[in-house]
């Protein structure tokens, strides 16, 4: 029997800024355990938020963008005319996420914004908004290994870029991820 596919993951802008959480989800896919997606406009958000902090941030969020793109060519899609756009969503403002998710086939919408999600609007379109907490723990519980590696590795760059290590939990706890972080300290 062969195993399923990856889930298809829409990641929202969110969750690509800022860069620990980006850099171990898009670890984790890189280990195949999941296909991400995103648009333009999400692309767009991310490179928006870095902008607030200054103009060094901006060029640094664009040279990551043009990276993540090189490295992940096809997941990038491109939102189309859909049941988004009747979507009741708290913010309508999110409706290009949810027609990214749509037009990508995606099952889950990462997000650290639930509320602006809600199931009941969610679930008629097989798709769940899931936080990136309990989507890294989840997978964690299946594919430890992997999922301590990606981590490591964005442990490893913030030092870099510290010039000091970084303890993971705390690492991890600053980047949203507190549930990851305490299992992968205690292995739970």
């Amino acid at each position: 029997m062969t195993a399923p596919a990856p889930p298809r993951v829409l990641v929202d802008a969110c969750v690509l800024f800022p860069s620990v959480l980006r850099e171990v989800v898009l670890g984790v896919a890189a280990a195949g355990l999941f296909v991400p997606l995103w648009s333009e406009r999400i692309l767009a958000e991310w490179a928006l938020a870095a902008g607030r902090a200054g103009p060094d941030a901006a060029g640094v969020a664009g040279r990551e963008i043009a990276a993540l793109r090189a490295a992940w060519p096809a997941a990038e899609v491109a939102p189309a005319a859909t049941a988004a756009d009747s979507a009741m969503l708290p913010d309508p403002g999110d409706r290009h996420v949810l027609a990214s998710a749509l037009a990508g086939d995606a099952s889950i919408i990462l997000t650290a914004n639930l509320r602006d999600f809600p199931p009941r609007v969610l679930a008629p379109l097989g798709l769940r908004a899931v936080a990136p907490d309990a989507f890294l723990t989840g997978l964690w519980q299946h594919h430890p290994e992997a999922v301590a590696a990606a981590a490591g590795a964005a442990q490893l760059r913030a030092a870099e870029i510290a010039g000091q290590p970084r303890p993971l939990r705390r690492l991890l706890r600053k980047a949203g991820l507190p549930r990851l972080g305490k299992a992968l300290e205690n292995g739970l």
